[in-house]
C-alpha cells in the first residue's frame, strides 16, 4: 500500500515537472492538460486523476514555488546570526541564488497565476507571513517591506522581461541591498 502511494506521489511531481517544462519552453498558452499528459509520458486521465483542471494544476505549481520560496529563504535564514538584517539578507541570499541558477519564476507562470485566483490566494499569503515576519523584526518601520518589495520587483521585472541586466549589473543590485540590511540598526541601538 505504501508503494502504491509514493508512486501516485511520485506521479504528481512528474505531472508538475511536465507542465513547468512546457510553461518554460511554450509558454501558458500551450499549458492544456493533453499536452501536459504528453510531456509526461502519461495518459490525459492520468492527469486529471491527480488535478482535476488546469486550473488546478496551475494552483498546484504556485503552492510549489510557494513551498520551495520558503524552504530556501529558511535555509538563508538558518545560515545567518539572529540580527534585524537576518530575514532581509536570507531573503536577498536567496533571489541572488535563483538568479545565478536562472531558474526564477517563468514569466509564463506569472502570467498562468495572474488568471487564476486559487493560485494567487498562496503567493497572497506568503507576502502577508513574509511582511508579518518583517515587521516583527524591523528596528526601523517599512524597511522590511521594503526589501521584499525591492527584491520582488527586480524577480519580477526579470521574469516579465522587462530588464537584461548582466551578472555585474545584478551583483551591484544584490550587493547595495544587502548593505542597506546589513546597516539596519540592533533593537535598542541608536539611530544614525
Amino acid at each position: 500500500m505504501a508503494k502504491a502511494r509514493s508512486r501516485l506521489e511520485n506521479r504528481a511531481e512528474i505531472i508538475l515537472d511536465a507542465a513547468e517544462a512546457l510553461l518554460r519552453r511554450s509558454g501558458s498558452r500551450t499549458l492544456t492538460i493533453d499536452a501536459v499528459a504528453a510531456e509526461a509520458g502519461l495518459s490525459k486521465g492520468g492527469v486529471l486523476h491527480h488535478y482535476a483542471s488546469k486550473d488546478a494544476l496551475v494552483t498546484a505549481l504556485a503552492a510549489r514555488k510557494v513551498e520551495r520560496l520558503r524552504a530556501g529563504i529558511a535555509e538563508h535564514a538558518g545560515a545567518l546570526a539572529s540580527s534585524p538584517a537576518r530575514m532581509p539578507l536570507a531573503m536577498i541570499g536567496h533571489a541572488r541564488e535563483v538568479y545565478a541558477e536562472e531558474c526564477g519564476f517563468p514569466d509564463s507562470l506569472l502570467i498562468a497565476t495572474a488568471e487564476n485566483a486559487d493560485a494567487q490566494a498562496g503567493f497572497r499569503a506568503f507576502l502577508a507571513e513574509s511582511l508579518r515576519d518583517l515587521a516583527g523584526l524591523e528596528t526601523r518601520p517599512g524597511a522590511g517591506a521594503a526589501f521584499l518589495f525591492a527584491i520582488l520587483g527586480l524577480m519580477m521585472s526579470r521574469s516579465l522581461g522587462f530588464h537584461d541586466l548582466d551578472g555585474a549589473d545584478l551583483d551591484r543590485l544584490f550587493g547595495a541591498l544587502e548593505a542597506q540590511a546589513r546597516a539596519l540598526p540592533a533593537p535598542d541601538a541608536p539611530e544614525s
